[in-house]
């Protein structure tokens, strides 16, 4: 059988705000993707990953959902998404929505009705303690912002639960007609043709009913697993099992914020819980081959062959690793080799085959309360003053250097890092042993990650020096330079000596 196409693909995070706007309000919309389907199969990706597109008061631009069931109108409507869907699949593209399954907005009318009374239909669809305004019910946190994750509510006398802001009350998963509900949200999208769904912060759905304090003095990642609750693998299955009876790989990819890959290894149940799980480790790896080769290591050992991984250096979420790594365009473009080459899905953040940093935001312009504005600037797409966008005035600052860094400019110049993108995915496109193969080590000098990837006849070794000084890594047999990360040497034969921060993919000369 061949292999599903999430196994061989590589997924592109579009992160719809920021991408591009055509109607002038300073906000990117639906019609800015479609009008860069064409940009996007250029560049080779497999599928499009869009984060929240649903009405939403968006006081966490989007995961605070007000309707599962509908797309809010700062993005455009559903005649529009289909538009879009059409159009993505008519070029071969993929599209996956980002489904947020573990809390709503306050304003969606389910939270509305549970929090009008303790006496009515939808009365446990949250999860609701007694107690008085003074205590909360335990003392669990709220993520990014802090405080307590409860908030007292006079009409009902009682807490809510909210492990994120308090505009994001989580839904009760212990209760069959909230599962009921939100399968139908999932059904509403895959009836239309969506092919997947990234889950946000899965790993939260099943919750001790008990809601116990965190003992005290628990480090950060103790305090994440606490909230690894076996239901929610149950919750899993039922997903999974609602995903499987559409034809066509639909897939779910899952965010499992636990920093230890054994945990998130278990989230891919028995093959019937979740198809691929984010690996988020590599988002806090220093720019060093010693770290990676743990990142790396820890993967190959704890997900065997029995679940396929995932790759990422960047997303909406986490400063984009150009600048992680100092701004040294060399590191990044290493980087990118190391990415679509390394055994898994890779997911690609949207600007990162462009080499964007993070925009340097002021007091005055900051609008999320978990200070990831930098991350999220939008895209510059021309060298004008307005970046190809509609309006003078995008929502977040440029980031750095947009004139220089935009697609259009970079489209023009063979020798970018754009271009190097392009030809890496390429490459992994026609190399089955890039795209699905065995991943082995080889031997290689301190400061040097060196791997080959196998698949029948199909061979490619991967080095990647880290280091700032030009390394000798010597090699069995010739090898020909397919992909280089300074793209000097592509076509030659490898001298079997790799300069600083570079990287290259061999194939074999015969």
């Amino acid at each position: 059988m061949a292999d599903p196409w999430w196994e061989t693909g590589v997924v592109y995070q579009i992160y719809p705000r920021s991408f591009l706007d055509t109607d002038g309000d300073g906000v990117g919309d639906l019609d800015g993707i479609r009008s860069k389907l064409d940009y996007l199969e250029w560049l080779g990706v497999d599928a499009l990953w869009l984060s929240p597109i649903f009405p939403s008061p968006m006081t966490d631009f989007g995961y605070d959902v007000a309707d599962f069931c509908d797309v809010d109108p700062l993005f455009g409507d559903l005649a529009t998404f289909d538009a879009l869907l059409e159009e993505a699949h008519g070029r071969g593209l993929r599209v996956l929505l980002d489904w947020v399954p573990n809390h709503t907005s306050d304003q969606h009318p389910w939270f509305v009705e549970s929090s009008s009374s303790r006496d009515n239909a939808k009365v446990d669809w949250y999860w609701w303690r007694d107690g008085s305004p003074e205590a909360p019910p335990n003392n669990w946190e709220a993520a990014f912002v802090g405080g307590p994750a409860w908030t007292w509510h006079p009409p009902r006398e009682q807490w809510y639960l909210h492990n994120f802001l308090a505009t994001q009350p989580d839904l009760n998963w212990h209760n069959p007609e909230v599962v009921a509900a939100m399968h139908a949200t999932l059904r509403f999208w895959l009836d239309r043709g969506v092919d997947g769904f990234r889950m946000d912060v899965v790993h939260l759905l099943g919750k001790d009913p008990a809601l116990p304090d965190i003992p005290d003095g628990t480090e950060l990642i103790g305090r994440v697993n606490f909230h690894d609750w076996p239901h929610t693998h149950e919750i899993l299955r039922g997903v999974r099992a609602l995903l499987d009876s559409y034809p066509g790989d639909r897939v779910s990819v899952g965010e499992v914020y636990l920093l230890s890959t054994a945990l998130v290894a278990q989230y891919y149940g028995e093959g019937d819980e979740l198809h691929l799980a984010f690996n988020f480790p590599p988002l806090f790896a220093p720019w060093a081959a010693e770290p990676w080769r743990r990142r790396i290591g820890r993967v190959v050992e704890e997900l065997g062959d029995r679940h396929w991984p995932t790759w990422v250096l960047s997303n909406h979420d986490n400063a984009r690793h150009a600048t992680r790594y100092g701004a040294d365009e060399r590191k990044t473009r290493a980087a990118a080799v190391l990415l679509l080459t390394l055994r898994g899905t890779p997911f690609l953040y949207a600007g990162e085959e462009l080499g964007l940093e993070d925009a340097v935001v002021s007091a005055e312009r900051v609008v999320d309360p978990g200070g990831r504005d930098g991350c999220r600037a939008p895209i510059p797409w021309t060298a004008d003053a307005a970046h190809g966008w509609a309006s003078d005035e995008p929502w977040l600052p440029w980031p750095p250097d947009s004139a220089r860094r935009c697609a259009e400019t970079q489209q023009r110049q063979p020798g970018s890092i754009l271009h190097l993108y392009r030809r890496l995915l390429r490459a992994r496109r026609h190399s089955p042993a890039l795209s699905a193969g065995s991943f082995a080590w080889l031997d290689a000098t301190d400061g040097v990650l060196a791997y080959m990837r196998t698949s029948g006849d199909d061979c490619r070794t991967v080095i990647v020096n880290f280091t700032d000084a030009s390394t000798p890594v010597p090699l069995d047999g010739p090898w020909v330079v397919e992909v280089a990360s300074n793209g000097v040497t592509e076509g030659s034969t490898f001298a079997g000596e790799l300069p600083a921060f570079q990287a290259v993919v061999l194939r074999p000369a015969t």
